[in-house]
């Protein structure tokens, strides 16, 4: 038996409970500041990644398990094989690596773990594959979500 009332009362509920533009963002934007932060690289030394001003630097952050991840990955180390001098490049890892990850995947940046979850969703950070441009201050210049076509690969790459 359908009760198509029960489903207009509940849309209507949740219209009025989050109305349209009240959920959270999936990502960073134009403009937001990371902050320097500090982690534990998967070489098993302390990194700490700050934005110096007149740096840029290209964070990509990624999930062990994710297939969409996975299909960025080579994009992402044939971007990094080509990028300028003085772009620094930074894999951030968002989740608990399975044991012999690291041997069945080639990555070829300096890859770090990320600081947790809160420093991920103060961030916004809770999608991936994303690829970040990070001009000095922290301020995101450009950014993409997802898969992501080589040429905008290079955009995020460029000088």
């Amino acid at each position: 038996m359908t009760r198509p009332w029960l489903a207009t009362l509940s849309l209507t509920l949740v219209a009025l409970v989050a109305p349209a533009g009240a959920a959270p963002p999936s990502s960073p934007s134009k403009g937001d500041v990371i902050p320097a932060f500090e982690s534990l690289g998967i070489d098993g030394k302390a990194h700490r990644l700050d934005f110096p001003e007149g740096s840029k630097t290209v964070l990509l952050f990624f999930l062990s398990g994710c297939p969409t991840c996975h299909k960025m990955i080579p994009e992402w180390n044939r971007a990094y094989g080509r990028r300028p001098e003085g772009l620094e490049v930074v894999g951030v890892i968002m989740d608990q690596e399975p044991p012999g990850f690291w041997s069945t995947i080639e990555i070829a940046f300096p890859v770090v773990r990320s600081p947790g979850r809160e420093f991920l969703r103060s961030l916004n950070v809770n999608r991936a594959p994303l690829t970040l441009r990070v001009v000095g201050g922290g301020t995101v210049e450009d950014l993409a979500l997802g898969v992501t076509d080589p040429i905008r690969i290079g955009e995020l790459f460029r000088p």
